[in-house]
């Protein structure tokens, strides 16, 4: 009998991390509007309150780290999501856009909190035998949020007093969170208070803040990231650009369930064969996909880009999640995960404003087929940073 996955501890978690990812994608597609409606603010300012969010992520991400070494994630993520109502709730209170700004930031950090303190009690609770089949399954939450979460957001919006029901939507759904924490049974000791003060003062300062072993594919996943941030922020003036609005409506859709359907078949294979058997054919396909993205012309060629980024992209960041983990001992996994994340976030956030420059400059076509060769050059550099030493961590 094979160890299990689905308990009742990994599906709570999972929803947590789900909702907390969906309520991150809801705002941030519907945010800026929000900001340049209320407070007559500029497109740059609106695009700040919208991005504060991503860098107060990455300030979480760098805390929790330590934290869970010291307390235990489960004591974390309690702390995580009571921080993420109350800052929901703090929304309503329209004083000054500075005050957005603090709340945006506070809450990115309660999100960094959640996404870290979750995914260190998974790689924990999950076996060794199927830990990349189980992580797999658990990035599916943020993969299926990220379709869901904008396509509420935009709903909602059309809506009379639209951002008035998203600021309630959302504290709803921190309350449901609240909830799931008392399923939530696990009590997970990372290291013994001796071992700890003994470790302590033999680590260098990256050690007490990321995990070194992570950073290699941790690093890779960053330039992953940034090669797509630019297809998350930017399809809309994209698609209205190349007159494929309709088609663009449904793309992140059919990148759901591309990955979706894939993703359990791509975890029991890593668990079986080693990462390299999904990694290096992800890569080419995503850069196939990119390829195709900035060359669309038609629905067919933009919806099967799709398909082929969420093959690639969707498939390579949960396994280079499941690599960031296994590389490292059981008393560092809080580190290895809020490290991944650390870069991957670092892609992901700032990407859009990096690429942003270069549009007025290259324009969208010519910008995002400037990302093929990024996601090609990352081929070679996972090789050497990792692949040819894949064999030693299956």
């Amino acid at each position: 009998m094979k160890d299990k996955i689905w308990t009742k501890n990994f599906i709570s978690v999972a929803l947590i991390n789900f909702l907390a990812v969906l309520m991150f994608y809801l705002l941030i597609v519907t945010i800026g509007s929000y900001t340049i409606k209320t407070y007559d603010a500029s497109t740059s300012m609106a695009g700040l309150v919208s991005s504060i969010y991503v860098i107060g992520a990455l300030v979480g991400r760098l805390m929790t780290g330590r934290l869970i070494e010291k307390i235990g994630p489960s004591k974390i993520l309690i702390i995580g999501v009571i921080g993420f109502f109350i800052t929901s709730c703090l929304y309503f209170i329209e004083i000054h856009i500075a005050f957005l700004l603090i709340v945006r930031f506070i809450q990115g950090v309660f999100v960094g909190i959640i996404g870290s303190a979750a995914g260190t009690i998974v790689a924990y609770i999950l076996p060794a035998n199927r830990k990349g089949e189980g992580i797999g399954y658990y990035s599916l939450s943020a993969i299926l949020a990220t379709a869901i979460g904008p396509f509420i957001g935009l709903l909602l919006m059309k809506f009379e007093h639209g951002n008035t029901l998203i600021f309630g939507f959302n504290v709803f759904l921190s309350l449901c969170m609240i909830v799931m924490l008392a399923f939530v049974k696990i009590e997970i000791t990372i290291a013994s208070k001796k071992n700890e003060q003994e470790i302590e003062g033999k680590q260098s300062f990256i050690s007490k803040v990321m995990e070194p072993k992570s950073i290699p594919i941790s690093f890779v996943a960053l330039l992953i990231g940034f090669a797509y941030s630019g297809v998350m922020s930017y399809i809309s003036p994209y698609a209205e650009e190349i007159d494929l609005v309709t088609a663009a409506s449904v793309f992140f859709i059919v990148y759901a369930f591309a990955t979706i359907v894939t993703r359990p078949i791509t975890g029991k294979l890593m668990d079986k064969k080693g990462p390299n058997i999904i990694v290096y054919p992800a890569l080419v396909i995503f850069a196939l996909g990119m390829y195709l993205f900035s060359t669309a012309h038609s629905s067919f060629v933009l919806l099967l880009a799709a398909a082929l980024i969420g093959l690639g992209f969707g498939n390579f960041n949960s396994i280079a999640q499941t690599i960031a983990v296994k590389v490292t001992e059981p008393h560092r996994f809080g580190f290895a995960t809020s490290t991944y994340y650390i870069f991957y976030d670092l892609g992901l956030g700032f990407g859009p404003y990096l690429l942003g420059i270069l549009v007025p400059l290259l324009g969208f076509q010519t910008m995002f087929m400037w990302m093929v060769p990024v996601i090609i050059i990352c081929i070679p550099l996972y090789f050497v940073l990792h692949g040819r030493k894949a064999k030693q961590y299956i």
